[in-house]
């Protein structure tokens, strides 16, 4: 049986000493069959203001559209972070159903999601979504989303997903056909982690924020689904509504997972036109720690 589409795993430090995770919570994603070999060359994004890698030759990757969703929309009715969380998770389930690899390469993780908005999308359009493959190495690969209506929205959208074994539940090598797919829209064959979000967390303030857990924030592993953590950066903005008025860029990066009936403090910090917010969980020894970190913060 699949593990379910729409959940996101925890992280540790493995043997490799780079950027894996444990839990086997996968979120099925995988290429598409590519028609034909397209060069890529340019340098991946290394930091937060770095541009996302361009689009491949039309006809190459995975498309498909849908209506925008009322419970994807504020009450301005623009699609909002969680919502296109949810439309990423979708398209890579939809991508994954149409090749093969729902059985050589079923289970992926995010490590961090890129979401870029130029022109924000609102209800009632139509979404069209392009998926590709940005860079690659054996065992993860950038995936590339390009979200755009008739209306003139544009979203565009990258993740790093790694490859997970359904045995071990540890990163492992990416199916030679798989590889071969991935590598048709992409030059980019060396992809290393790198953390963008990296300021360290502000000391326990006043302004902390609680940050309670519901049922249906919870997927079948017991961890805080992705795109309930965007419920809380959309939180924060209500009170910085020109942020999401004007082009803008938000990354979030998935440190290690938020678990059920864990009690979640958000500290953040609204600084230079940016808002950084720190997902701090405290344990039973009284530690606090940080599992996710996301900013948000106007494009240049």
């Amino acid at each position: 049986m699949r593990p379910p589409p729409v959940t996101w795993c925890g992280w540790h430090r493995c043997s490799t000493g780079c950027e894996p995770a444990t839990s086997s919570d996968g979120y099925h994603v995988g290429p598409p069959a590519y028609s034909a070999d397209v060069t890529n060359a340019r340098v991946e994004p290394a930091g937060f203001d770095d541009e996302l890698a361009p689009e491949p030759p039309p006809g190459e990757g995975f498309e498909t559209s849908w209506p925008v969703r009322t419970g994807d929309i504020d009450p301005n009715n623009r699609l909002r972070f969680d919502g296109v969380a949810r439309y990423l998770q979708d398209i890579g389930t939809d991508n994954l159903d149409a090749t093969p690899l729902g059985k050589t390469d079923p289970m992926w993780i995010v490590r961090r999601t890129v979401i870029d908005v130029f022109e924000p999308i609102h209800f009632p359009d139509r979404v069209h979504l392009r998926r590709w493959c940005s860079s690659m190495s054996t065992r993860w690969s950038n995936m590339r989303v390009a979200v755009t209506t008739p209306k003139g929205g544009r979203i565009e959208t990258e993740g790093f997903w790694i490859n997970i074994s359904k045995d071990t539940g540890m990163p492992t090598r990416i199916s030679d056909g798989a590889l071969e797919m991935l590598s048709k829209t992409t030059d980019q064959h060396r992809l290393r982690w790198k953390a963008w979000l990296t300021e360290p967390v502000p000391s326990q303030s006043q302004n902390d924020i609680e940050f309670p857990l519901r049922a249906t924030d919870i997927d079948p592993f017991n961890h805080l689904n992705n795109a309930a953590y965007w419920h809380a950066v959309e939180e924060l903005l209500v009170d910085l509504p020109h942020l999401a008025a004007a082009p803008h860029r938000a990354v979030i990066e998935y440190l290690t997972p938020v678990l059920a009936n864990e009690r979640v403090t958000l500290r953040h910090r609204y600084e230079g036109g940016a808002l950084t917010v720190w997902f701090v969980v405290t344990g039973a020894s009284g530690e606090p720690t940080v599992r996710t970190v996301a900013k948000v913060a106007p494009r240049a």
